[in-house]
């Protein structure tokens, strides 16, 4: 009986810890605090030093639920990114994920050996521990702050934290090997090592991938076993690659991403029932970690700890960024930017449990070190990464909106999904009235009423629409009914249409509006190809210099019809505006007029 009661006391516990970190999101949210920081907060209170007094040192437990956790997070993000756009970043992801992990594994390893009389084996070990980026933080983190990046440099940042875990991983293996008297391999046996991971990570992604797109398109599951079976998949993914000497977290984000840019049934579905599978993992995994962790324990080596930190962030990771995304032709401020989101979270004290497991002496130094890096990374990196996003104009001053929709799946069909949205003001919907010419309506709730489309007429604000659409163009649709405050009133300065095809110097001069250089002899059709790495959507928005482009008409990946949103000028009655809208009119109308 008493076991019994252990059990339940366990599960109690354990419960409640989760509902306390689920609810200091809330005040999480309200004060900007890194949401993951609170998570790993929560586990150290009901720790050994906290007021939960709970003792916890199983790091095998910890690595088992890390890795799981982990592996469906990744798979998430590969199931929400676009393979045109990971071609699109290959070449300076690629470079950043092997070069770079090399680069900043090498600086860091040897600024701790002078911080913390270590052997050059034991610091670079440390170095390696914290040397790739943690994908699980950086979606999480861009994801939950609302933030959208320009895609080269989104792509970049996704792809490389996606793939770079390999060779911190075989770092760190072969560095434990040799601190523990292993026979050291020569750099022909590491390389090998690596391209063997990287191939069995990705053989075992792409094979499970497509298996996984037969399985759910061929067997007819019980409803909501659809996510439930994709979630063990990607589990399942990942530990067979691992066990395979291969790398479990490539394999799980290369399933992912076969899974989401193949048609698939009940999509829409596996996608909301992900969004609160990441959430789950991230809390779980991040107050694990905290509880594992002993603060008392963390002092001696906190000075050395935080400056190994601000090396990282401030000399280490930079340089390696510079010398990887110069010669693919990043800017100064893209490559800054990407320096500053190399954040460091659950990897990085995943992989420090690897020398406890393995039996390492004094292996506790390790992991408290990885764990002070992780936390400031959290509380300066991941506090500032709107600023820095903002401040080196790599954010969208204008994000695609949030909206709200409900799929239902269609038996039989692959290519087209039925999904409601409601008719929100101001949004497109209400704004043009005039849906998509691929888009079939099925029918209108209107006033607690169901009306077919000839019946319902026009769409109102306030109804709830049905329609059947593509399913590779529901990201388009969702433009259309996503609630936009950017959308001007109707006596405000209007949107001017124009053809794609003329030049983006031209349109730049007619508004008074500065560009870049390389950009003016540019039509505006290939700057939306440029900026949007050849796959530009209709809905989507550049900045072009004070104002906004809105790509209107794309056929082919190619934007045929754009309109340009002037900012409206400021209300001050002491300043007149420098141009008035009757003069713009007439000078868009000289501009267009044929010959």
């Amino acid at each position: 009986m008493i076991e019994l009661l252990h059990a339940h006391v366990t599960l109690l516990f354990s419960s409640a810890l989760m509902l306390v970190g689920i609810l200091s999101s809330l005040a999480a949210s309200r004060f900007g605090v890194p949401i993951l920081l609170v998570f790993l907060g929560t586990g150290m209170l009901a720790g050994e030093d906290g007021v939960g007094g709970v003792l916890f040192s199983d790091y095998r437990l910890t690595y088992i639920i890390g890795s799981a956790a982990l592996a469906i997070i990744l798979f998430d993000g590969g199931l929400r990114t676009r393979t045109a756009t990971v071609r699109s970043v290959l070449g300076p992801a690629g470079t950043l994920a092997t070069v770079g992990v090399l680069m900043t594994a090498t600086m860091t390893g040897l600024v701790a050996v002078a911080l913390l009389d270590l052997t050059i084996v034991q610091g670079l070990l440390i170095g390696a521990i914290v040397a790739s980026t943690d994908a699980a933080v950086v979606f999480f983190l861009l994801r939950t702050g609302g933030l959208q990046l320009r895609r080269r440099v989104g792509a970049t940042l996704e792809v490389e934290s996606s793939t770079n875990d390999p060779v911190a991983v075989l770092l760190t293996l072969i560095l434990v090997e040799i601190a523990l008297g292993f026979p050291a391999e020569d750099w022909l046996h590491i390389v090998v090592a690596v391209l063997r991971a990287v191939t069995v990570g990705v053989a075992v992604g792409v094979t499970g991938g497509f298996a996984l797109v037969a399985v759910l398109n061929r067997l007819t599951l019980p409803t909501g076993l659809h996510p439930a079976f994709v979630v063990t998949a990607a589990v399942t993914m990942f530990a067979l690659a691992q066990s395979l000497d291969g790398s479990g977290f490539l394999a799980a984000y290369v399933a992912g991403l076969v899974l989401g840019n193949r048609p698939i049934r009940a999509y829409g579905s596996i996608i909301t029932f992900h969004d609160t599978a990441t959430w789950i993992c991230q809390i779980i995994l991040f107050t694990l970690l905290g509880l594992l962790v002993t603060p008392s324990r963390l002092v001696p080596l906190l000075a050395p700890a935080i400056a190994i930190a601000v090396f990282l962030m401030a000399v280490g990771r930079p340089l390696a960024v510079f010398a990887c995304l110069a010669p693919f032709g990043f800017n100064r401020r893209e490559m800054t930017f990407v320096s500053w989101v190399g954040l460091r979270g659950g990897v990085s004290i995943f992989l420090a449990t690897i020398p406890t497991l393995a039996g390492l002496p004094n292996a506790e130094i390790f992991f408290n070190v990885a764990f002070v890096v992780v936390v400031v990374s959290l509380v300066v990196q991941g506090w500032t990464i709107g600023f820095a996003a903002r401040r080196n104009g790599v954010a969208l001053r204008d994000p695609a909106p949030e909206v709200r929709r409900i799929d239902i799946d269609l038996p039989g069909q692959l290519d087209a999904e039925l999904v409601g949205y409601p008719l929100i003001d101001p949004s497109p919907a209400t704004r043009h009235r005039a849906l998509p010419r691929w888009v079939k309506p099925v029918m209108v709730i209107r006033n607690e009423s169901i009306l077919e489309p000839g019946e319902a007429g026009a769409l109102k604000t306030g109804d709830y629409g049905y329609f059947i659409a593509p399913t590779q163009r529901l990201s388009r649709l969702d433009r259309f009914f996503a609630v936009d405050g950017t959308l001007p009133a109707p006596d405000a300065v209007p949107e001017f249409p124009f053809d794609a095809t003329l030049s983006a110097g031209a349109v730049a001069d007619l508004y008074g509006l500065e560009i870049d250089g390389q950009e003016r002899g540019m039509s505006i059709a290939e700057l939306f190809a440029d900026r949007l790495d050849g796959a530009p959507q209709e809905g989507d928005r550049l900045d072009f210099g004070d104002a906004i482009l809105i790509a209107h008409d794309v056929a082919d990946d190619r934007v045929r019809l754009a309109g340009l949103l002037l900012e409206a000028t400021p209300e001050d009655g002491d300043v007149p505006p420098p141009t008035g809208l009757a003069a713009i009119r007439d000078r868009m109308r000289r501009f267009i007029a044929p010959a």
